[in-house]
């Protein structure tokens, strides 16, 4: 189903970056002992594997990455080829059996542990990551993590994908629902480099098939590929491999067909102080933020190179923390690094200087991805909500941010909300080119709130709920499509917005997700899933 970058990015641009420069980048980020099988290794044939609840492995399988969500399946089948997809997908058809799809377990709703839920399909096991020379392109199975996807692409071949920031996503849900990170802005989101992808499929008599739809404009299933590149996971089938290759590029050598990263970067962490801020210096901060990422958000912005993030925490929880990274090997990195930073601090705390490295490309990526390992602690529960800007963020909205983040009748110091530049290149492709639609967008915000006791659930899912509604309530409880938000991310997926009691407004939670694409989904879905067989609770419905 679908995958977010939700705990890791919270800590990276809010905790990690606020509390201390030499925590996001220095030796403490090590890889977890537990860290996915190696990319691309040959292993030998043995699914589906089922386990039952009488396996001792079940009650490991049975929930994501998220304790609030966990199920109680008959079955939980570990598949690790497309022919035991299709054989466990046929089973369940056969049995009537209610199924979902699990690759690396970050969905933030229940979409794939629910107590509906009678069989798992469990793709972690299909990890590779290989360039397929009959395509010219090169193939990530679904259950690839994303820092074994950067590892490999990057040490064999010199390329990358523009993907998201966390190491242990899965591919499988990350690409379905766009996918975007600190190259974006530079090389736009990782499914414009999506090919083509390999799909299980389940018709209108019950049979069970793999289809392969690339981005060829002869292709006849070329709507299945659309629905592919931002429509988000557990809507049209079961996605058992991609094939990325960038829009024109030439020839067939693998260190050619991929946006090839820059070979340094600099990244520069700056933690502000909340004693330093009364009410107008925070709206002040937000102001500039908002402004610059408006004014360049467009694909010809001098600054592409760069990607800033800004992150709110509670005020009891520590600084404000804005994180920046700009390709070292733009002419030009130094002078933008500071522009930028005079820009956002203007007026604010114009002398405070950012604790600036230079690190190797790959370096910095996994060092940061890593850092945030305690996003798979297996105890964290966690909610969040996001939201798209495209312009300059209002005072009413700024008002109740700042409302909440100095409130003091809270203490947990995961409370904050994150800020990622956007736009750039993103906004390079047509808004109904992909299926993905924000494609006039600036920032991408999430809302986060994570802790461990079962007994807080309600109390801190509805703070969450009431800070949103708070920021949003002049628009009905929830970031309508407008000339300042443009709607929600459907990789950081949101029940709430589909029910009447939180979203007042006149948009429907599609809108918010997929603005005019909608319709054009709808029919992907009635054609290639017109039993309605994956579905949750924000899926795509039949027209």
């Amino acid at each position: 189903m679908k995958e977010t970058a939700g705990i890791g990015r919270r800590r990276f641009l809010t905790g990690t970056v606020a509390a201390s420069t030499a925590t996001v980048l220095g030796p403490a980020a090590l890889v977890p002992a537990q860290a996915a099988p190696v990319a691309g290794t040959e292993t030998t044939a043995f699914g589906p594997v089922a386990i039952t609840a009488a396996d001792g492995r079940y009650r490991d399988l049975v929930r994501g990455l998220n304790p609030r969500y966990v199920a109680a399946p008959d079955a939980i089948y570990v598949a690790d080829s497309t022919a035991s997809v299709i054989e466990v997908v046929r089973k369940a058809v056969a049995e009537g059996k209610r199924l979902t799809v699990r690759s690396g377990g970050h969905c933030v709703e229940d979409f794939v542990f629910n107590p509906d839920v009678q069989v798992v399909l469990d793709l972690s096991e299909m990890n590779r990551v290989y360039f397929d020379a009959e395509r010219g392109a090169v193939a990530v199975e679904p259950g690839a993590i994303l820092m074994d996807v950067y590892d490999r692409l990057y040490k064999a071949w010199g390329v990358t994908i523009p993907a998201g920031i966390i190491y242990s996503i899965g591919a499988g849900g990350h690409f379905a629902g766009g996918g975007h990170g600190f190259l974006s802005r530079l090389h736009g989101m990782g499914v414009d480099h999506l090919h083509a992808v390999e799909v299980v499929v389940v018709d209108a008599r019950g049979g069970v098939r793999k289809v392969v739809a690339t981005r060829e404009p002869g292709d006849p299933h070329r709507d299945l590929w659309w629905a592919h590149t931002g429509g988000g996971g557990g809507n049209f089938g079961v996605v058992t491999r991609y094939w990325f290759r960038s829009p024109g590029a030439k020839g067939n050598d693998p260190r050619r067909i991929l946006p090839q990263p820059p070979a340094e970067v600099l990244f520069a962490g700056l933690g502000l102080p909340w004693a330093d801020f009364t009410k107008e210096k925070f709206a002040r901060l937000l102001k500039n933020y908002s402004a610059f990422h408006e004014k360049h958000k467009h694909p010809g912005s001098p600054y592409l190179a760069l990607t800033g993030g800004l992150g709110l925490p509670l005020r009891s929880a520590g600084p404000i923390g804005l994180g920046t990274q700009v390709a070292a090997t733009h002419p030009d990195a130094e002078r933008l690094l500071e522009r930028y930073h005079a820009e956002i601090l203007d007026g604010v705390a114009p002398d405070a200087k950012p604790h600036v490295t230079r690190m190797p490309w790959l370096q910095s990526t996994l060092q940061r991805a890593t850092t945030n390992s305690q996003a798979n602690d297996p105890a964290l529960r966690s909610d969040f909500k996001s939201a798209m800007m495209r312009g300059t963020m209002p005072d009413a909205q700024i008002d109740a941010l700042y409302r909440y983040l100095t409130r003091t009748d809270v203490d947990n110091p995961t409370i904050g909300v994150s800020f990622l530049s956007f736009g750039g290149r993103i906004n390079a492709v047509g808004r109904n080119d992909t299926a993905f639609p924000h494609r006039d967008c600036s920032l991408n915000l999430l809302w986060t709130v994570i802790w461990t006791d079962p007994a807080d659930d309600a109390r801190y899912v509805g703070w969450n709920r009431d800070f949103y509604r708070a920021v949003y309530a002049e628009t009905g409880g929830v970031p309508v499509p407008d000339g300042v938000t443009g709607g929600c991310y459907v990789n950081d997926a949101d029940t709430d917005v589909a029910d009447p009691h939180f979203n007042t407004s006149a948009a429907a939670w599609h809108d918010l997700y997929y603005r005019d694409n909608y319709p054009r989904l709808q029919q992907v879905k009635a054609k290639w899933d017109p039993r309605d067989f994956f579905r949750h609770q924000l899926s795509v419905r039949l027209p």
